[in-house]
């Protein structure tokens, strides 16, 4: 039994499995695509920044990380923060089939280490300084959920472009009982993916103020979208909660 056990884990850590497995999900995200019917609120205000030629930084909570690359059907480049864990990189491997770049690193809370944050931060810098744009899960890699740092508020200050919030709601779907309670959707389903207001972060304004008004917001619209799809809210955790190591 113990081999076998042994075998099925190698057979999980093989790179060409795990190549294969983000290939299907990549696949599967678009056919749930095509087969839903998706409507896009608020693209308006991203439609004028992106014909000015102004980048931006797009944010979403993790739970909701899945259908937003369908966000981005443009054509010039858009880089997402992914953490370098081993969850990390299959992301990465899965949204590159969809056309979106990665960037290795992460955002941490005050106090906290972040992998590769200091490298992140100045390529995703230098990513909006060549017009490029940006999406950022301010509660990733490891929560706490629905709570966000402070690294896309930094990003924001030195950069001086825009935070857009980004989220999607769908009838048809399970959430996971992980710690961001991430949402996958079904195919043949009606969703919303729901673009907010760009909120500008200048290099006078509070770091903690402009955080806590981000993260408002983004779960006000994140319990819009479930009720506008007919979907059971999903809550924040708990201030106290610590991150998973």
């Amino acid at each position: 039994m113990s081999a076998l056990k042994n075998a099925k884990r190698k057979v999980l850590k093989s790179e060409i499995v795990r190549r294969c497995a983000c290939w299907l999900a990549a696949q599967y995200m678009r056919f749930v695509w095509a087969t839903g019917r998706w409507d896009a609120l608020g693209v308006d205000k991203v439609d004028e920044l992106y014909n000015a030629g102004t980048p931006f930084i797009v944010s979403f909570w993790h739970g909701r990380l899945l259908m937003t690359s369908f966000g981005w059907q443009r054509e010039r480049p858009f880089h997402m923060l992914i953490s370098a864990h081993r969850d990390g990189e299959l992301i990465a491997h899965t949204v590159k089939h969809l056309g979106i770049d990665w960037i290795k690193g992460s955002t941490a809370k005050e106090g906290k280490k972040s992998k590769g944050g200091a490298q992140a931060l100045r390529s995703m810098l230098k990513a909006l300084k060549e017009g490029a744009y940006v999406g950022i899960t301010p509660d990733g890699p490891r929560g706490p959920r629905m709570r966000a740092s402070d690294g896309v508020i930094t990003v924001a200050r030195m950069s001086g472009a825009p935070i857009i919030p980004l989220t999607y709601g769908v009838r048809g779907g399970r959430v996971l009982n992980t710690w961001d309670r991430f949402l996958i959707p079904y195919p043949f389903s009606k969703g919303v993916l729901y673009w907010g207001e760009p909120m500008n972060v200048s290099k006078d304004d509070d770091l903690e103020a402009a955080r806590v008004r981000l993260e408002q917001r983004l779960t006000e619209m994140t319990t819009e979208a479930d009720q506008m799809t007919g979907r059971a809210t999903v809550a924040p955790a708990d201030e106290m909660w610590e991150r998973t190591e």
